[in-house]
């Protein structure tokens, strides 16, 4: 259950499948791989990243679009159905691995110019706000089941979570094997040093956006820059803190919600996505007001509840490349917001 409402398909699930099926691993597992309806699923995400790969083949390099390409005939391939049935871990590895490959090929072999900025934007939003909705689900899963669960079995939990940010050397490496419900969230939200921590996530997003639209430019100054700065010192004032449920829940909605709204407007001012225009956000715990682009953003409360599909039109469609933390070519999940110009994974 926790990773179907990660991925924002609850209501959908149980209308195609029924209530029960949420404890059925196999159900939950078959529906997130293959069933070619679901938008989110593994296979069709891969032939979303294909083909808008193939649209823009002309930006992308050649090592990157053989990648993705191989990629995604082998999920078509009876080798991949395979795979899955005799060796399940070997065939979400083999994804994982041609999706980082296929990441690591783009920032190898692209120029550093404007295609790469805006893919790379797109990868660290959607980066953000997948580990916000992973931690919010699993630590809202642990706390409510913690009098039932022994604390080896937490422990483990923990563990898993942190295996699946791909973050457990490096929280070992800087908590000696010490491992605690509140360290693993102060780790995954706040540590800057980690390339799949929010924190970092934010601060890159913030980067890569202001090369796209320097200071010196003589076009308007962005509102989606000025909320990516806006949540950075959110975050940063935060910063060892002590998360207890509720401040970590607000927290991590904050995040999902600014990271969304960072997205549209970035289709709005930068792609002339039919979308509504901005208006202004707010995260919860000051009452300062910061003004930007014409527009104030207060700092105040959102509201948000866990969706795995985010709305992020970063380069006008959305191409998926990794399961697990969702990592785009340009883009995010598909969202049930304004509809972006972007095809949905």
């Amino acid at each position: 259950q926790p990773v179907i409402i990660t991925e924002g398909e609850l209501q959908r699930f149980v209308e195609l499948c029924g209530e029960d099926a949420l404890s059925d691993g196999e159900a939950v597992q078959e529906y997130l791989s293959f069933r070619p309806d679901i938008p989110v699923c593994l296979k069709r995400t891969v032939t979303a990243a294909r083909e808008n790969a193939r649209s823009i083949r002309e930006t992308v390099s050649l090592e990157a679009w053989e990648s993705i390409n191989e990629l995604h005939l082998w999920m078509q391939s009876a080798e991949a159905r395979e795979l899955y049935a005799d060796h399940r871990y070997g065939f979400y590895r083999h994804i994982r691995r041609e999706t980082q490959l296929c990441m690591g090929l783009l920032r190898g072999t692209m120029l550093y110019d404007t295609p790469l900025n805006f893919i790379w934007l797109g990868v660290v939003l959607e980066r953000a706000g997948q580990t916000a909705r992973i931690l919010d689900v699993h630590h809202h899963a642990v706390v409510t089941s913690a009098a039932e669960v022994p604390t080896v079995v937490e422990v483990s939990l923990w563990l898993s979570l942190l295996r699946a940010c791909y973050g457990f050397e490096p929280f070992m490496k800087l908590h000696r094997g010490s491992v605690a419900g509140q360290a693993v969230a102060q780790f995954l939200i706040f540590e800057a040093r980690f390339p799949r921590s929010i924190r970092h996530a934010v601060i890159r997003a913030r980067e890569w956006l202001a090369r796209i639209r320097p200071k010196d430019s003589p076009l308007p100054a962005l509102r989606s820059l000025e909320r990516l700065r806006t949540l950075e010192s959110w975050l940063d004032a935060r910063a060892g803190s002590v998360l207890d449920p509720a401040t970590l829940h607000e927290i991590l909605t904050a995040v999902v919600d600014e990271t969304t709204a960072a997205a549209e407007e970035i289709g709005y001012e930068l792609l002339g996505a039919p979308t509504s225009a901005p208006t202004s956000q707010t995260l919860s715990g000051s009452s300062q007001t910061i003004s930007g682009s014409g527009s104030s953003q207060t700092i105040s409360e959102p509201s948000h509840t866990p969706s795995g599909s985010q709305s992020q039109t970063i380069s006008g469609s959305s191409q998926t490349l990794s399961s697990g933390s969702s990592q785009t070519i340009s883009g995010a999940q598909g969202a049930a917001k304004p509809p972006p110009p972007a095809r949905t994974e």
